[in-house]
Formats: structure tokens, sequence, C-alpha cells
């Protein structure tokens, strides 16, 4: 994988899919800056797995959904590499439950950490990025977005609203060289999956065209190929990583 840029900024990559693409960028020769909000020990342990590896990497905290913090932490980030050439808004949250009995501040909750979280990171890269009329930006939404699923009202229209702003995003950077694109994972192998029983598992898989859950690291391929040179013509567009389940 070829890249113009040196670094990457992943919020919400201390766990799960956001780790996945941690390990993979920085095995592709990107400094990476692991962010957590609440799971310190998590990030470093993750840092120094990486720095063992003789990948780059660094810890960062903060609260992507908020504005303050998320700028603060890019100016950190130039402070130490000069630049932020990569960015991937991975961080968010789920509250399930029924509509009806889903009261608004619930709904309110999750459009914050995953949509508004989405958008500071965006708008903040789009003003750093534009200084060297250079960057890509890819957001991770949900096969949700795209089908939505009972119970989660909140969640799909947090990454159905990401979808939409990614597109005009797009639009706007790209007259500084700056693109932004989406990723819609469909069941992956993650902590919170392996906690479903066995028959549950096989009930979902005989619905996926591919019959398995996805691995993480077939997401985060898919976010190296979004952010490197080799998509350098692809902005606004929504990526499909679910074995199927959707088309």
């Amino acid at each position: 994988m070829k890249f113009s840029g040196k670094n990457v900024l992943i919020t919400g990559s201390s766990r799960g899919i956001g780790a996945e693409i941690a390990r993979v960028l920085a095995g592709f020769g990107l400094k990476v800056w692991i962010n957590y909000k609440s799971s310190e020990e998590r990030a470093l342990t993750l840092r120094d797995e990486m720095l063992k590896e003789g990948y780059e990497a660094s810890v960062i905290g903060f609260d992507a959904s908020s504005e303050s913090e998320f700028s603060t932490a890019i100016a950190e980030i130039i402070k130490n590499d000069g630049e932020l050439s990569y960015l991937v808004n991975n961080a968010g949250i789920t509250h399930d439950k029924l509509a009806m009995r889903m009261k608004v501040e619930e709904f309110e909750s999750v459009i914050k950490a995953n949509l508004t979280s989405s958008f500071i990171g965006c708008k903040e890269a789009l003003k750093v990025m534009s200084k060297k009329r250079f960057g890509s930006v890819v957001n991770i939404s949900s096969i949700v977005a795209e089908r939505g699923n009972v119970g989660q009202v909140n969640y799909s229209a947090s990454k159905g609203g990401m979808i939409s702003m990614t597109k005009s995003f797009a639009l706007e950077g790209s007259a500084r060289d700056i693109r932004y694109n989406t990723i819609t994972p469909g069941f992956i192998k993650t902590e919170m999956t392996d906690e479903l029983r066995d028959e549950v598992k096989s009930e979902y898989e005989k619905n996926i065209p591919l019959k398995r859950f996805g691995e993480a690291k077939e997401v985060a391929y898919s976010v190296a190929f979004l952010l490197s040179d080799y998509s350098s013509y692809i902005t606004g567009e929504t990526i499909k990583v679910n074995g199927g389940l959707y088309m």
C-alpha cells in the first residue's frame, strides 16, 4: 500500500475494529495515534505491542464528541509530527432500545457520540489538511445505516447521517485535494460478537452469502485502501464490507 502522508489519527482505537485498523496502518508504515476516551490501559497496551513490532505509535486521550478536546488533540499531533495526514473516525457507542421506549436523551446521546464526533473530526481535519492541500478521511459507519435494525433507531440514524455527511465533506474537500469516504461493516468478529451464543451466530450466518462473520482485519484493509494513494480518484463513496449481507 502506498501513502504520501506519514501519520494517522484513529478515534476509538483502543479496542475492537479501531485497534485492528491501528495495527494494519502501522504495518503499512504510518505513525499511528491511538485515541481513547476511557480505556487508557488498553490504549497503552496496544501502543506497547506495536512499538515492540518496530512500528511508530502514540496514545492520545480525548472525547471525540467534544469540539475543544478534538481540536486540542489535533494541535498536539501537529506540534509533535508537523502534520496530520489521515483521519479515521471510528469512535461510537450503542444504546439499543425499541423506538417507542427510547427517551429523547437516549437518542441524542448516540447521535452525539457517533455522528457529532465524526462531524467534528471531518471539520477539524479539513482545517489542518487544507494547509498542505492533502489528506484523506475515512468514516466508519455500519450496515445498519443502509438497512435499519429493530431497536437501533438512534444508531441507524447516526450512522446513516454519517454517509450523507461524508458526501458533503467530499464535495467541500475536493477543492483542496482532501478526500472523504465511508465504510459500512456488517457482522464483524469483535469482543461484542464473541459474547453471542453459538446458535445465534449460526442463525445470523445463514443470512450472509459468504456464510461467516467478517474479521476486523478485513475492515482495516478496506480503510487502508481508501486512505492510500491507490484510491486517489475515489471520494464521497461508501464501501460495503459485509460478506454480501446487503448489496
